[in-house]
């Protein structure tokens, strides 16, 4: 049995999760931030960094407690590192570096697209490869052709745009409110 926390503040909400042997999750809790990005019509990186200052001691602890499990009784700790927004990373890198320094448990660095090609899993658990996994955002969008869960290879992406913002911006100026 291996169980692993997982912390992702890759954009606009801290989340930490413990999943036992890659499939069962035993707790998932996500803190957003739509309340107050709302208010700029999108998601600002500073006030985005500044609220997951303040969630991720909360959400950690939750997770962990939703799981019934302790620090030491994880066998490793994940995080989301890139791509994203720089400022939020930090905060949750640094929190999985200070958990990994004081347990001694490794630290697993993890794309995060690669993290939203791994949920299908979740979601659908029949999936069977090779496979094209299409990762839409308003950050980035990307083409991957998956071997296997963990095997991809990146097909296309954009390098100064992406569909994401591109519906951010149709929203903005049909007034559709966000997200």
């Amino acid at each position: 049995m291996f169980r692993c926390l997982g912390i992702e503040s890759s954009c606009d909400e801290t989340a930490a999760a413990v999943v036992e042997d890659g499939t069962k999750i035993l707790s998932n809790v996500v803190k957003p931030q739509i309340d107050i990005h709302e208010l700029f019509g999108g998601v600002v990186p500073e006030v985005a960094c500044r609220s997951h200052m303040e969630a991720i001691g909360p959400v950690v602890e939750k997770a962990l407690s939703d799981a019934g499990l302790t620090l030491e009784e994880l066998d490793a700790i994940a995080v989301t590192h890139a791509p994203g927004l720089i400022g939020p990373f930090l905060v949750g890198v640094s929190m999985a570096k200070a958990l990994s320094a004081a347990s001694g448990k490794p630290l697993i660095g993890v794309d995060h697209i690669y993290g939203h090609m791994y949920a299908n899993r979740f979601a659908f658990p029949d999936l069977e490869y090779p496979l094209i996994n299409l990762v839409v955002s308003g950050g980035h969008s990307s083409i991957y052709l998956s071997r296997s869960a963990i095997d991809h290879d990146l097909l296309g992406s954009t390098v100064d745009d992406a569909a994401g913002e591109a519906f951010d911006k149709v929203a903005k100026i049909l007034d559709l409110g966000f997200p």
